[in-house]
Formats: structure tokens, C-alpha cells, sequence
């Protein structure tokens, strides 16, 4: 019995204690986010270079595709080689990442459009309703809706009786 008790004790001291990680599966955002979607883009500035295939995106820069929202104040898209397709978007500079009703922000983000995951670093932040979470680097799989926190990750859980 007092074995139990002290199982249960410990127990609730460590849910109650923030949570350290080393990798954190979690849900991301509404909806699954389909990769191949239009790309909506806006910024103050952009200039396109023909000749490396890229264009880079200046100031308030924000891109929405399907449900997905993602701001910056730098993002360089580099296409693929027939110059066709979006391959990647480079993001840095204040990231901020919306899906559905889930926020994260992070230094820096690089979006590959060909397997439509996002991996975001740099003093990463989750915000899923009254939930936080940090780390150093967060994988999103934008066709699973899932994500994964790396490296430092804490939480604090909220035990409620």
C-alpha cells in the first residue's frame, strides 16, 4: 500500500514539474494540408534571380496555401529544375506558422513542397490552445497533421483534480 502511495506521489510531482523531452510527437494544425495547393504570396519587396532559379521575398512577407499561413520577414523560394514548380521555401526572420487553430514560431523555417514538410529552429514555440510548448527544432508533416518538438523540448502540464 505505501509503495502505491509513493507511485502515485511521484507521479503527480512529475506531471506537475515542466516536462523535458528530447522528441515530442504531437497534431498539428485542422485539417491534413495538401503540398500540391496554390501558393499565395505577398511582400514589399521581391526580386527573382533567372539564372540560380530563385526568388526572394522582403518584408512583411506572408504565404498562405490551403489552410496554412506562414509570415516572415525573409522567405526565398527556390524552384525546382525545370523551373516550373516550387521546390522549397526558406524562411527566416521572425517565422511565425498557422494551421487551424495551432501557432508556432521559430527563428528560421524550410518548407519542402515536395514532401510538404515544414522543419522550424531556432527557440521554437507551439501554442495549441492553453498549451505552450518549446524546443529547438519542430518537424511538421503538413500531409499527416502531425508534428514533432526536438532538442530541449518543455511543457508544463496542468493537473487538475
Amino acid at each position: 500500500m505505501r509503495s502505491a502511495f509513493l507511485i502515485v506521489t511521484s507521479l503527480c510531482m512529475a506531471l506537475a514539474s515542466p516536462a523535458l523531452a528530447q522528441g515530442t510527437s504531437i497534431a498539428f494544425g485542422a485539417l491534413k494540408q495538401d503540398a500540391a495547393a496554390p501558393v499565395e504570396v505577398s511582400s514589399d519587396t521581391m526580386d527573382i534571380n533567372q539564372a540560380t532559379g530563385t526568388a526572394t521575398l522582403t518584408g512583411n512577407v506572408l504565404i498562405g496555401q490551403g489552410s496554412l499561413r506562414l509570415a516572415a520577414k525573409t522567405v526565398r523560394i527556390v524552384y525546382d529544375s525545370t523551373r516550373s514548380q516550387i521546390a522549397r521555401l526558406v524562411a527566416s526572420g521572425g517565422v511565425t506558422l498557422v494551421s487551424g487553430e495551432d501557432a508556432a514560431e521559430a527563428a528560421n523555417a524550410e518548407y519542402d513542397m515536395t514532401t510538404g514538410r515544414i522543419l522550424l529552429s531556432g527557440d521554437v514555440l507551439l501554442v495549441q490552445a492553453q498549451t505552450s510548448i518549446t524546443a529547438d527544432r519542430m518537424d511538421v508533416d503538413t500531409r499527416a497533421g502531425t508534428a514533432r518538438l526536438e532538442g530541449n523540448v518543455r511543457t508544463v502540464l496542468d493537473v487538475k483534480n
